[in-house]
């Protein structure tokens, strides 16, 4: 678990002067990964790392060997510090590499963005305790948590063929649902889609078949984060899921961001990891010195919604819900000390979901389900709309940024799709 560096000094100012405004997502102290092309080209995927308004094109600097995106998540995390102070070195206010990096730049507004890397394999967590409360509470109202939630990070593995980059729409899902008083199913489209707010955990380094990672030595196999939006069915989910969990009610679309912030970037917004007194205590796999000192990376999340009346009016989009990572039951360590627990193989690229990042106040739901309350609540938005859930045209955009006295704010850029309608079936 790194500590700030020179890399984090927040009078450390860019020559490429849109990274200097306060307000901006990627200053010179962010530095996150993600690829790039030209627009509406079938092009190779290009490593590109994000300052100001920018895109630094990283074949260009001269920094890297490979410009594979799985080359560089496979790289130690000693030679993923040596970039980082490669790049801060190069880009800060009276770098000598100025003059030539300065052609290695492209407006980013003027590439496309897609996935960050190539997904291997995906696995969803469920570590937002106040997530999992309060949706156990809609279908157990007196025993909300089932009985081994706070003894094992419970997850699911998911596919990665369906998860799409940020900015591309996706049909309204249609499955078997099953409604109040019906004595059959039927397929159908979903009348009940959902968003959920989550981080996404890229995998660096991986560990080989039967080779359990330690909780102290769990980050060196995260190369960084993203935002994840695990949209969901829920009248799908709702008839499906007894006894093997999600299938088809998640599986037709998950949105990724396009910018992966290191672990070496969010150094300065760690936090201590503690439990409540009467929960019971981490079994000695999920539990060290280390990770209670400083398990905890404190990041505010947000959901925005755009409708299509929003859109057409030219009205900004409304913000549903805040929350922050810090109110996880599980720390990032403890996903990959328990997924490997059993001798599973990570891989570079390997994608794993927190689960729904929730607020332990009913406002900060992050989910449609929370805040509506199972449907019987809409919420009302400020133009005399409402939801229960999802309707088609809608855009949801995620957002994340860490603030800390002392530090300089670094953001996460924009998680966002747009809701199509169901596609006609043949």
């Amino acid at each position: 678990m790194g500590k700030p560096d020179a890399t984090h000094d927040p009078a450390l100012t860019s020559w490429v002067e849109s990274a200097n405004d306060p307000a901006g997502d990627f200053p010179i102290q962010n530095l996150p990964f993600g690829r790039f092309r030209e627009p509406r080209s079938s092009a190779p995927w290009r490593i590109g790392v994000a300052i100001g308004d920018q895109v630094l094109a990283l074949a260009d600097t001269g920094l890297l060997e490979s410009i594979d995106m799985a080359h560089l998540l496979a790289a130690p995390e000693s030679a993923r510090r040596e970039l980082r102070a490669a790049l801060s070195d190069g880009l800060r206010h009276g770098s000598a590499q100025q003059s030539s990096w300065q052609k290695a730049l492209l407006p980013r507004v003027a590439v496309e963005l897609g996935l960050p890397c190539e997904i291997r394999g995906y696995t969803d967590f469920y570590s937002g305790i106040h997530h999992a409360t309060t949706v156990g509470r809609l279908f157990r109202p007196d025993t909300p948590l089932l009985p081994n939630y706070k003894w094992v990070p419970i997850a699911y593995h998911g596919r990665s063929s369906s998860i799409l980059a940020s900015g591309r729409s996706f049909p309204r899902p249609r499955g078997q649902i099953k409604g109040p008083g019906s004595t059959s199913p039927a397929v159908s489209a979903t009348e009940r889609l959902d968003y959920e707010l989550e981080l996404g955990i890229i995998v660096g380094p991986g560990n080989p078949l039967g080779d359990p990672v330690p909780l102290d030595e769990a980050e060196a196999h995260v190369f960084g984060l993203t935002l994840l939006n695990d949209w969901s069915a829920r009248d799908i989910q709702a008839w499906e899921y007894q006894p093997l969990g999600p299938f088809l009610a998640k599986n037709f679309a998950t949105t990724l961001s396009p910018w992966i912030v290191t672990l070496e970037a969010l150094a300065p917004f760690r936090e201590s990891f503690v439990r409540p007194d009467d929960d019971p205590a981490p079994l000695p796999y999920l539990d060290s010195a280390a990770n209670r000192a400083a398990g905890v990376v404190a990041i505010e999340l947000e959901v925005w919604l755009e409708t299509e009346r929003m859109r057409e009016r030219g009205d900004p989009p409304v913000r549903l819900s805040q929350s922050n990572y810090r109110d996880a039951y599980w720390t990032l360590a403890q996903l990959i000390a328990h997924h490997t627990v059993n001798g599973c193989n990570l891989e570079s690229g390997d994608l794993l979901g927190t689960g729904t990042l929730s607020g332990p106040e009913p406002r900060q739901g992050g989910s449609l389900l929370e805040l509506s309350m199972g449907g019987r609540q809409p919420i009302s938005l400020p133009d005399g709309e409402s939801r229960a859930f999802v309707a088609d045209g809608d855009t949801i955009i995620l957002t994340a940024f860490c603030q800390r006295e002392g530090f300089r704010r670094i953001g996460f850029g924009e998680c966002r799709a747009t809701v199509a309608a169901a596609t006609v079936p043949h």
